[in-house]
């Protein structure tokens, strides 16, 4: 491919021409990744949070590169002449219109629907693909468990990928046969520019609470609402949740056609006469669908947030034609690995594993199955390690307030001491009368759960989701809860 069609949707400065004409370079790969250069490519340069790739700009030029995209100041002096240099005002969103280009627009093809907001996002991007899936659709999937793309998962490092990534998932989805994606638009994707070079027909926002906050993320929190709020200058409908209450300036200065959805009268499509629906083993929710449609659904997913999930895919599925008959049965059969995920273990009681793993997701998970008056709830979690203490001190008063027991147990010490984050997590339960019991390894503390479990209780395992390791000095351990459940119960017969 030339640089010249590389590069029509950027702006640039050529600091140095490479040859005669530089924008008929032809170009054999774009690279963003030095140690995956090869002779003909073109190379993005990026700043990160840990390394800056300008700093190597030689070394790649020396392994092939033709041509070099830079967003700062590089030595051009160690530059070879045949090198084409390219300035940009930001690499990353070059990286993200140069990918589109190198993969030929695939979003063209596809129907995109991005999903963002600081819970729901996981679990409405499975029930939208589930939902249009049952209606003959072919829908590819980028979220934070994983990428889908037909029979092909691919685990997922960061909610959303980088550009390049996105852009060669798309074309792959396109060559399978999808004719839609819906993927997760993390606020470090809108920062990142990650979400860049294309256009999404459908941009879905969830909510919005003080999340990803820090020191690695985000320097405050109207920092993470300005980078959420880019997805309504990113998208052609804008779907938005009319109860949260930064509904105002989350629609302030949005560029796309406006669809809410809720609770509130206000909401263009509305749930309403909602029920909790409760039985020996199961969890849910029922409700009927008002406004924009009109029928009524039950989940096998409980609490007040799967409404929220299931009106959010229902609003969007919408506009795919999907018939109330169809959504009513693909949600009744929605299940989202490690989000409040039902475990058969007994007759007797409820087990289930969710990702919350801190201390706002911990108290709305807890406050969510209070509701359905259990006999006991039963709370098991840890905390990373090389993490914030704040957070193992929060989620242990969580606990302690709101769990009638709280099983503290080891979550990705990673190169901490165990011990030392579950000392922590009881200085949180210390401010509390919550009851406790401390069992450092993560299977000797379900099978406590298990073995201990009352007729009537509610169990969470809390923290690990779907992930499938135990990150321990630095290395990754295989360890599944789900794994870890069947194991216990196949010992214990």
């Amino acid at each position: 491919m030339k640089l010249k069609q590389l590069t029509e949707k950027i702006n640039y400065e050529i600091l140095q021409p490479g040859g005669w004409d530089p924008m008929q370079l032809e170009i054999s790969g774009v690279k963003l990744d030095s140690r995956k250069v090869e002779p003909g490519d073109l190379f993005v340069c990026i700043k990160g949070a840990v390394f800056d790739s300008h700093t190597i700009a030689a070394d790649v030029a020396k392994a092939g590169a033709v041509a070099l995209v830079i967003q700062d100041p590089i030595d051009m002096a160690v530059i070879p002449s045949e090198v084409a240099v390219l300035h940009v005002e930001n690499s990353r969103y070059a990286l993200a219109c140069l990918s589109a280009a190198w993969f030929g627009h695939p979003a063209r093809e596809l129907t995109t629907i991005g999903i963002t907001g600081t819970k729901g996002k996981t679990t409405t991007t499975y029930m939208v693909k589930s939902i249009l899936e049952r209606t003959g659709h072919k829908v590819g999937l980028i979220g934070t468990i994983e990428a889908v793309i037909g029979d092909k998962h691919y685990p997922a490092p960061n909610t959303t990928p980088e550009s390049y990534t996105v852009q060669k998932y798309f074309r792959e989805m396109v060559e399978e046969g999808c004719d839609c994606v819906v993927m997760e638009a993390s606020s470090q994707g809108f920062m990142l520019h990650r979400t860049a070079g294309f256009t999404f027909d459908y941009g879905i926002f969830t909510n919005i609470e003080r999340d990803h906050i820090g020191p690695n993320e985000h320097s405050s929190f109207e920092e993470y609402l300005e980078c959420k709020k880019m997805l309504l200058k990113q998208c052609c409908v804008g779907i938005v949740n009319r109860d949260d209450a930064h509904f105002d300036v989350i629609v302030e200065g949005h560029t796309c056609l406006l669809e809410t959805y809720g609770l509130s009268e206000e909401a263009d499509l509305r749930a309403e006469d909602m029920q909790l629906v409760s039985r020996p083993g199961y969890l849910g929710i029922a409700y009927n669908v008002k406004g924009l449609m009109d029928f009524p659904v039950e989940i096998d997913i409980p609490g007040k947030f799967s409404v929220y999930n299931s009106l959010t895919a229902i609003a969007i599925c919408r506009h795919f034609d999907v018939s109330p008959e169809d959504i009513e049965a693909a949600l009744k059969d929605i299940r989202v690995k490690g989000r409040v995920e039902l475990i058969k273990v007994s007759d007797d009681f409820t087990m289930m594993i969710d990702y919350a793993h801190n201390a706002m997701a911990l108290e709305s998970l807890l406050t969510t199955l209070r509701e359905y008056n259990p006999h006991r709830l039963v709370a098991l979690f840890g905390c990373g390690g090389n993490r914030s203490r704040e957070r193992r001190f929060e989620m242990g008063e969580v606990s302690g307030k709101l769990a009638d027991l709280t099983i503290i147990t080891s979550d990705n010490p990673r190169n901490e001491d165990p011990q030392a984050i579950i000392d922590d997590i009881k200085t949180g339960m210390a401010k509390t009368d919550g009851k406790y019991v401390e069992i450092i390894d993560r299977k000797e503390a379900i099978r406590y759960a298990i073995t201990h479990g009352e007729p009537g209780d509610i169990i969470i395992c809390a923290g690990k989701g779907h992930e499938t390791y135990q990150e321990i000095n630095g290395v990754k351990h295989d360890m599944d809860e789900r794994v870890l459940i069947a194991e216990v119960l196949e010992e214990l017969k």
